[in-house]
């Protein structure tokens, strides 16, 4: 009879691998799958409202403080734009209610829309 693998080798004595006897598994009806994605649409994921971005260097920023203004790149009449985990997914206008800043909907673009090719802007940028 040929020596097997495991029998060639040097056993460790503190290491001794056993044979496993795996049984075959029945599929399941997909109820189980729906179960799944109920529980995926009960979780709470971050949305990120852009409202512009400045690139401004290193000594301004440093000189920013209290009552300082900062000017961002759009203008008021212009998109925010809603992001998903870094993914553009929507734009929108910012509105108030109850005294809260909030988002109101103009596009759904899609997490694989066309206009998504421009990620959120990272902070080093």
């Amino acid at each position: 009879m040929p020596e097997t693998e495991t029998e060639t080798k040097q056993e460790n004595p503190k290491t001794k691998a056993n044979p496993v006897e795996l049984s075959e598994v029945e599929q399941t009806q997909t109820a189980n799958a729906a179960g799944s994605i109920d529980l995926l649409l009960g979780m709470n994921v971050p949305v990120t409202v852009a409202i512009g971005q400045k690139q401004i260097p290193v000594q301004k920023l440093l000189q920013l403080g209290p009552g300082s203004v900062l000017e961002l790149d759009k203008s008021i009449n212009e998109p925010v734009e809603l992001y998903l985990r870094g993914s553009k997914f929507a734009t929108g206008e910012v509105v108030i209610v109850q005294e809260k800043f909030a988002v109101k909907i103009k596009e759904i673009i899609g997490l694989n829309g066309p206009e998504n090719k421009k990620k959120q802007p990272q902070e080093n940028e």
